[in-house]
């Protein structure tokens, strides 16, 4: 059956708990938002791709016989092709393409990640592959499309997030572990600072320089079991490293048992905002004060949304800009123009499900 018009689409993310976890391997706990990516496509009678994309003012197009080239940085329309061109995956033709969204662009929500998962699903839907039904499959190949193919630092904890849906606890083994956990946590407040961030930057300071400092520690004879190992443990045995170093450990360390004490609130019959919140606080502690990723603005918008009524929030994704986010059950209005007071871009957002077909014929 040849598909003559479908869409699909893709949530963006929070994550709540372990930003920067992922690629050390330490669990995350994510959840999919209501702020959604799709693409709609009508089918072309040649082996042509086109692509309006009306939110960013622009269009692109490729024709495609095999894989095809790249034409800018970290071009990810043509290297989700590519990966399932390698992967066999038959299109059958090409299509004239719409991709709109309400993911707030290079801000932390997983824009980037959310657009290879819908296009990926698109492309699987019409090949009538059946990886399309399996957001696991979608979520490895969008990893490899993003991360893999352009050698960039990030984890895989975004694909898992927006293929899958819900509220996540992912561990990193091998393979990777997922847990759906209970979504019913209200409203939160999604604040953008409109703040350009460095994405790439940051993921690579902070993850090269936990790792150079785990490697730098175990050669002067201390083990360090990222699982496990608590902070005060070796406190006394890495005086050796600069006061950035210890706070770059200590921030890995803390951020792993915030991480682990959520993860128990979501196992309780009822979960307390109220402690969804704190925790929120206390990971916002860390990643400001030892990873060094926060910035005033963001701290503002934090502080603001608390006083207005929010019960605790954090910054969002890679930091240095971007967006933060509160836990706010009662009366989201009033936090979100709270937010929005102190200069920032504010939603209002719920758990969503995963990628999904929309609709076809």
């Amino acid at each position: 059956m040849e598909i003559q018009k479908l869409k699909t689409s893709a949530p963006g993310r929070i994550c709540l708990f372990g930003e920067h976890q992922d690629y050390l391997h330490l669990p995350v706990i994510t959840a999919a938002i209501n702020l959604r990516i799709e693409i709609e496509g009508t089918k072309r009678n040649d082996r042509k791709f086109t692509f309006d994309l009306p939110d960013l003012n622009e269009t692109d197009r490729f024709s495609f016989d095999g894989t095809v080239k790249y034409t800018k940085e970290r071009d990810y329309l043509r290297s989700a092709f590519n990966v399932l061109v390698r992967e066999n995956v038959n299109i059958p033709s090409g299509y004239d393409c719409t991709i709109r969204g309400k993911i707030p662009i290079n801000s932390g929500t997983s824009s980037s990640s959310a657009l290879i998962v819908v296009w990926i699903k698109f492309l699987l839907t019409i090949a009538e592959d059946y990886r399309a039904d399996d957001p696991m499959e979608i979520a490895k190949l969008a990893h490899r499309a993003e991360v893999i193919e352009f050698n960039e630092p990030g984890g895989m904890m975004d694909h898992y997030a927006t293929s899958l849906g819900g509220v996540l606890f992912i561990e990193f083994k091998n393979p990777v572990k997922v847990e759906k956990l209970k979504s019913n946590l209200g409203s939160f407040v999604l604040g953008d600072s409109e703040e350009p961030k460095d994405t790439t930057g940051i993921l690579a300071r902070v993850k090269d320089g936990v790792l150079d400092i785990l490697k730098d520690i175990k050669s002067n004879g201390v083990d360090i079991n990222l699982e496990k190992t608590l902070f005060p443990e070796i406190k006394s045995k890495i005086q050796h490293l600069s006061a950035d170093k210890i706070a770059l450990v200590e921030g890995a360390l803390s951020n792993r048992e915030v991480t682990l004490k959520a993860y128990k609130l979501f196992h309780q019959d009822n979960i307390e905002t109220k402690v969804v919140g704190s925790l929120l606080s206390d990971c916002q502690s860390i990643l400001r004060d030892k990873l060094y990723i926060s910035t005033p603005k963001l701290d503002r918008m934090i502080n603001a949304a608390i006083d207005a009524g929010a019960t605790g929030g954090k910054l969002n994704g890679s930091g240095g800009g971007g967006c933060m986010f509160v836990c706010a059950p009662n009366d989201p209005g009033k936090v979100a123009q709270a937010i929005s007071h102190v200069g920032g871009k504010p939603f209002i957002i719920e758990v969503d499900e995963g990628v999904r077909l929309d609709y076809f014929h």
